[in-house]
């Protein structure tokens, strides 16, 4: 649940409230100079109503017609190159804690605009106290950030910005149990993946003790919390492994529409929705685990997916859309509709063939095709430069959340490894596991139930 706030306060400065002004484009459409008064040499500028209340507002719109010399001051202030000012986009803030949903932030929160992956091993002598005091820290600092205040010691990345929708999300590999001594309460659920014949795993950018999710609509938010949160490691975690992602930004299309990855597919029609009767059932544990710290918690399944782009590339349209099984401007099933429309695989064409292709994409991996199970998806593409060879190092940061990856991501996985036709594009480069316990309690740290129980 994510709700409005005036933006970050600092100190002698008010940050404006939310509004939009049109870009510099349009800004630059919308204004022109008309012809100057008899007796003036200069051109008098013409603000269209547009721009005039984007930028100051209906009450200062009307102040700048009555009020002579202090309009002719505002109408200097709004130039082209003028900032906009806090937008509902930056203004957004999710909580960090919510009375009504005990998961954390950031699995179902909007897919934002940008994102971090970061990984922690704990360093050499920190024992069970010793993590707890890091997720202690760990967790106020994101509470601070997510609500838009300035942290202690803090950097001035973002000083004057507001929370963006910043998500911050914790989680625990199957290597922090044995590390604090708490073999007893780890769940049967984080046992390690199986090998599929896809994977090319490195080592070095997979798992890890702790797990940190980030994300956020404004780049330098999330590059913030990314540095606030390392540098609350410093002597007790040190970093595996980061990866950097992205997203379409809210409010760049024309309409409300699921996100596209970098093949240009639409990516994630057939996700579980929280309007389903199962959804909770689907995607947290459950009353009957035996783990109770995990009740109300979750699995993520992390993946580095590399996406051969430039043997993508060089199929037709028409090729791509049988791979997936869908149309590719609209997301919408072979068998036609619109993107919501259900897939009807049992369709067949003239020539006695179905449809959708038996080893197309959306085919194998519905739920209709793996037993009901399903994952939510809630990934973001990521762009690393290019290769030796010259090919884009990019693809996706593949993130699903289930209450149980043995039912859902690996039954799913194994029959994608078996036979999807989307798999010569694809290349698994990293993975990882985490159990992702519920939000803390006013006033507590995430995990505590855990190192504290």
């Amino acid at each position: 649940m994510s709700k409005q706030t005036p933006g970050r306060k600092t100190p002698g400065k008010k940050i404006p409230g939310p509004g939009r002004t049109p870009g510099p484009a349009a800004q630059a459409t919308a204004d022109k100079a008309a012809p100057a008064p008899a007796g003036t040499d200069a051109p008098v500028l013409e603000l269209s109503r547009r721009r005039l209340l984007g930028t100051v507002g209906a009450a200062g719109a009307a102040g700048l017609v009555a009020g002579g010399a202090g309009g002719a001051l505002a109408v200097t202030a709004a130039r082209d190159d003028a900032p906009a000012p806090l937008t509902g986009i930056g203004s957004t803030e999710v909580a960090f804690r919510e009375e009504r949903a005990a998961h954390q932030a950031g699995i179902t929160t909007p897919l934002q605009a940008n994102g971090h992956l970061i990984a922690f091993d704990l360093a050499p002598g920190t024992d069970r106290k010793g993590a707890a005091a890091l997720l202690r820290r760990w967790s106020r600092t994101a509470e601070e950030l997510m609500a838009g205040r300035t942290p202690d010691a803090d950097t001035g990345v973002a000083l004057d910005a507001g929370p963006s929708s910043l998500t911050v999300t914790f989680g625990f590999g199957h290597s922090f149990f044995g590390r604090t001594g708490l073999q007893k309460k780890r769940p049967v659920q984080l046992d390690p993946l199986p090998d599929f014949s896809s994977d090319a795993l490195d080592p070095d950018r997979s798992n890890g003790d702790l797990w940190i999710q980030i994300g956020a609509d404004d780049a330098l938010v999330a590059f913030h919390a990314l540095r606030a949160l390392q540098k609350d490691a410093a002597g007790q975690a040190r970093l595996r492994w980061q990866m950097n992602g992205f997203n379409r930004t809210p409010g760049a299309t024309a309409r409300p529409m699921t996100t596209r990855n970098l093949m240009g597919q639409v990516d994630g029609t057939n996700n579980p929705r929280p309007s389903d009767p199962d959804f909770d059932a689907r995607i947290f544990v459950g009353r009957d685990t035996d783990q109770e710290w995990m009740r109300r918690g979750s699995f993520a399944v992390v993946r580095r997916i590399r996406m051969l782009l430039d043997d993508w590339e060089k199929r037709s349209r028409r090729e791509q859309e049988r791979v997936i099984g869908r149309r590719k401007d609209n997301g919408a099933p072979l068998t036609g509709g619109s993107e919501t429309t259900p897939m009807r695989l049992d369709e067949t064409g003239a020539d006695g063939l179905p449809v959708i292709p038996a080893d197309a994409h959306a085919r194998i991996a519905a739920p209709e095709s793996n037993q009901g199970a399903a994952m939510l998806r809630r990934p973001f593409s990521f762009h690393d430069g290019f290769r030796d060879d010259g090919a884009p190092d990019a693809g996706l940061l593949f993130i699903c959340w289930q209450a149980d990856p043995l039912r859902a991501f690996t039954q799913i996985q194994r029959k994608l490894d078996r036979g999807d036709a989307l798999s010569p594009f694809l290349r698994h480069e990293a993975s990882g596991l985490y159990a992702v316990p519920p939000a803390a309690e006013p006033g507590d740290y995430v995990g505590r139930p855990l190192l504290e129980g």
